[in-house]
């Protein structure tokens, strides 16, 4: 058998560990991973020595904002960002056009067509006045339902009472959700109370949306995960109090699981006073000390921590400056930085190479369930990052692709280079026009058509 390319001479690295070896792809999956110099044939090779092979990345929360304004970033640029670092799989949705029935579901895959650089999956937005086109959006084909248990970003909250009804409908379907957990009165209430005490200064972030609204919300998230069983994970854990409290609820029988991502391994809560609406994101870091710093780092290597995200939500700096510390936008760029912090991590020792393959490859894949994705093994797609791990560098606004040209980690040295990235078996090459394509959801029926 003559296959269609050969990674040869690499170090493979897998969630459990790492071997020297040759990884061969035929029609876009791994084919077979076999000892250094095997005497196979390709009809085109890649040479990795010294190089380590890691899976693509999947990274499950992403907002692109398209269809809508597209301003603050579109398909396009976000998912270059994105294989410019590794990622190969998304999961996208944005809170400026909400998913919330079918219709609009297949209206948005139509817009996307030909927009993606990389694969993608769609999540869904739950809305309380929509609880009914849960299963339809389901079969529809989307890959998860977006909860938030708070007003935010123009989406209504989703409370309690209401939560109940949607985790029991989206269990019934076994249907994942990702639940954006800050607690609806608690926030309203200090906002109220800051705004009447006339507070416009960067501080009045992390008290309006406050450690414990994130935890009331959090707690009432897990016990309702474990009644009705539903596959929950908890969005962006900002802290060690939020996972520690998710394992107590695992023990307790929940199966709600945590995300984190790196603004709250690497940003300090204080920055919000320097840097203002450049650190406007929520939850807010809640890092205070490098103890705080280190426990996160430990919640993240053993495991209590499930995977890692970016909540990649840009904005431009002429954007992030509209308005007061209230009316500028949430959100940070991730997309462009998460790989070059994570490898940088893991070659100095804060984390490893088989952990972060873990959590921001396989792990995610497996909860969305997101076949062919996450690993190099024989038949999952030939998604690949060659990282060159004695290339040294910084991170600066200028490399960022996405829109908004701009990164909190600018001028941070980081250690490991990506370089080459391939997607189901091909390298993907600045200039070259978008392959991406569409992942349906597990939901989906074989019969659905296909547009």
């Amino acid at each position: 058998m003559t296959f269609d390319l050969a990674v040869r001479g690499g170090t493979v690295v897998t969630a459990t560990g790492r071997q020297r070896a040759d990884v061969y792809v035929l029609n876009g999956r791994v084919a077979a991973v076999l000892d250094p110099n095997s005497p196979e044939s390709a009809d085109a090779v890649l040479e990795a020595d010294g190089r380590f092979v890691l899976p693509g990345l999947v990274d499950t929360h992403v907002h692109l904002m398209e269809p809508g304004d597209s301003t603050r970033e579109d398909f396009p640029t976000g998912t270059r960002a994105a294989a410019r670092q590794g990622v190969t799989t998304i999961v996208e949705h944005t809170h400026g056009w909400p998913l919330t029935d079918a219709g609009r579901f297949e209206e948005k895959q139509l817009h996307l067509r030909d927009r993606s650089y990389v694969d993608y999956a769609l999540a869904a937005h739950v809305f309380p006045e929509h609880v009914s086109e849960i299963r339809s959006l389901w079969e529809a084909g989307v890959a998860f339902f977006k909860i938030f248990t708070c007003a935010t970003h123009g989406v209504p909250a989703v409370t309690p009472e209401i939560l109940l009804e949607v985790f029991e409908e989206l269990a019934g379907l076994d249907a994942a959700c990702l639940v954006h957990c800050e607690d609806d009165v608690m926030t309203a209430r200090n906002e109220r109370r800051l705004k009447a005490e006339g507070r416009i200064d960067p501080g009045v972030i992390p008290e309006w949306r406050s450690r414990e609204a994130e935890l009331v919300a959090v707690g009432s998230a897990a016990l309702l995960s474990k009644v009705t069983g539903v596959r929950a994970t908890v969005a962006h854990a900002s802290s060690v109090d939020v996972v520690d409290l998710i394992q107590r609820e695992r023990a307790a029988g929940s199966p709600i699981v945590a995300e984190t991502c790196p603004q709250y391994l690497y940003l300090f809560e204080s920055e919000i006073h320097e840097h203002g609406p450049f650190r406007k994101f929520t939850p807010p870091a809640r890092i205070r000390s490098t103890e705080d710093q280190d426990r996160m780092w430990n919640a993240f290597n053993d495991g209590s921590i499930s995977h890692l995200s970016t909540d990649h939500a840009p904005s431009t700096e002429a954007q992030k400056r509209e308005g007061t510390i209230w009316e500028c936008h949430f959100g940070l760029p991730g997309l462009d930085t998460t790989m070059p912090l994570m490898v940088d991590a893991a070659l100095r020792g804060r984390t490893s190479l088989e952990r972060l393959v873990e959590a921001y490859a396989q792990r995610p894949a497996e909860q969305y369930r997101l076949h062919g994705k996450g690993r190099v093994g024989v038949g999952f797609d030939a998604d690949l990052v060659i990282v060159d791990p004695d290339a040294a560098g910084q991170i600066t606004n200028e490399d960022v692709v996405s829109r908004a040209g701009w990164t909190p980690y600018a001028g941070r040295g980081v250690r490991g280079h990506v370089e080459a990235v391939l997607l189901r078996g091909r390298v993907i090459e600045d200039g070259a026009p978008p392959r991406g394509r569409f992942i349906p959801g597990p939901g989906r029926p074989a019969t659905f058509p296909i547009t």
